[in-house]
């Protein structure tokens, strides 16, 4: 390889370090090639889908079972979380039912 092709990589590289990406390898089977370029693409994106993404493989990769709490955590995390809704509403009796 020249000088300029290597000077390229390292310019190549070093932008993807600034945004925070590596250029890895790794080994898997011919089929799955397709699956794990969109998963490695899919995180790159480093949102919403992503976390998700990262957590479910995590679970799964850990073989622990899921921890308690997650809905508590998700309303905590909600954007209505101190916005004094009123939720409140006026006892109303029943009808009378005649049996």
């Amino acid at each position: 390889m020249n000088s300029s092709q290597k000077r390229a990589i390292q310019n190549y590289r070093a932008r993807l370090g600034a945004r925070g990406l590596a250029r890895f390898e790794v080994l898997g089977l011919d089929g799955d090639r397709d699956l794990i370029r969109s998963l490695a693409r899919r995180l790159a994106e480093d949102g919403p889908d992503a976390m998700e993404i990262r957590a479910t493989v995590t679970r799964t990769l850990s073989g622990k079972p899921p921890k308690t709490g997650g809905i508590l955590a998700a309303l905590r995390r909600s954007p209505l979380v101190g916005g004094d809704l009123d939720l409140s509403r006026p006892h109303v009796e029943g009808r009378k039912v005649d049996l």
